[in-house]
């Protein structure tokens, strides 16, 4: 009984272990120091804003929410399948159909931009899993995939190790934080009422968020085309800040 129970206690250690080291590379995924490129995309708020649809903090709650029904409703199917199956198969699959799903240029190059970069950056940083780097040499200059943001996204969690809910939130989290940064920079709000708007949103990114987990890419749907449409048109401003 004794020996069962150093085990057991043993065990626990080891798998509280692991726990902290995947909430270390959780954190580190969230974190804006990495390099992904998400900051050089406003994800049409740059062109809404020049179109006069967005001109004040009311306007950009609204935005922010519609953004992330969109993006729950459009993307968090592709980071869910390829978090449950972080294979090369499956993710050039998703790849795939989600490269043939984006009819606006703007968003789609976004998403390789962003997805290209976040897929060189984990191969480098995360070396304990080997697999990323050689999915994404075996990869490279093939027409079999474009990297896409949530597809790579999905994959790199789920290779990792965590699970498709904690994905699905925490890719929410980065459109949410990518889009109110941008609104600092356009000046649309300040650093400190980016933070509160970012904080009111929370709850209401946490019920969308539940709304569109867990769905296969089956079910991927534009639920925003008017916010589509504007970020169509970032090409034809005559100045911009940002790539999108």
């Amino acid at each position: 009984m004794e020996e069962e129970s150093v085990e057991s206690s043993k065990r626990r250690k080891r798998n509280g272990s692991t726990d902290s080291t995947l909430q270390w590379s959780r954190w580190q995924l969230l974190d804006s120091i990495l390099p992904t490129g998400g900051f050089a995309h406003s994800f049409g708020l740059e062109a809404a804003i020049q179109a006069r649809v967005v001109s004040g903090p009311d306007d950009l709650k609204t935005f922010v929410i519609h953004l992330l029904e969109n993006t729950g409703s459009l993307l968090l199917p592709f980071v869910y399948s390829a978090t449950r199956t972080p294979t090369l198969e499956n993710w050039q699959k998703l790849d795939q159909i989600l490269d043939a799903t984006l009819t606006n240029e703007v968003s789609r190059k976004a998403s390789i931009q962003q997805g290209s970069a976040l897929m060189r950056a984990a191969a480098v940083v995360f070396t304990e899993a080997p697999s990323l780097k050689a999915m994404r040499d075996v990869s490279i200059g093939s027409e079999a995939v474009r990297f896409h943001h949530a597809p790579v996204f999905g994959l790199i969690w789920g290779i990792l190790g965590m699970d498709s809910g904690t994905s699905q939130r925490a890719y929410m989290f980065v459109t949410m934080r990518d889009v109110i940064s941008a609104a600092t920079r356009l000046n649309l709000v300040g650093p400190l009422g980016a933070a509160v708007l970012q904080h009111q949103i929370a709850l209401v990114a946490e019920a969308i968020t539940e709304k569109w987990m867990d769905r296969p890419v089956e079910e991927a749907c534009q639920t925003a085309p008017l916010f589509d449409t504007l970020q169509g048109c970032h090409g034809y401003l005559f100045s911009r800040l940002f790539c999108s």
